[in-house]
């Protein structure tokens, strides 16, 4: 690739990205007030929506009691009874 081509597609790149910029900050300052106004609606959406897609797999204890066996006791925690006390 010749240095000129390089320099072509650089400076378009640099051009598109300060239209971007441009573009976003009249947009985000146009429009704030609406955006404002809706976002108490967007945080109580995103409360169902966090429950949907984050699910439950990462709680751990759920479902703990039917996987120990039946002689052993489900929690057991040092000081409170168990096999520490017996000692």
């Amino acid at each position: 690739m010749s240095q000129p081509s390089r320099l072509r597609g650089f400076l378009a790149g640099l051009s598109i990205a300060i239209f971007g910029a441009v573009l976003a900050y009249l947009l985000v300052g146009e429009h704030r007030v609406h955006v404002l106004g809706y976002l108490p609606f967007l945080f109580l959406l995103a409360c169902p929506l966090m429950h949907l897609t984050h699910g439950h797999g990462g709680h751990g204890h759920h479902g703990a009691h039917s996987q120990q066996p039946q002689n052993e006791p489900a929690h057991q925690h040092r000081g409170q009874g168990g096999l520490d006390a017996q000692q």
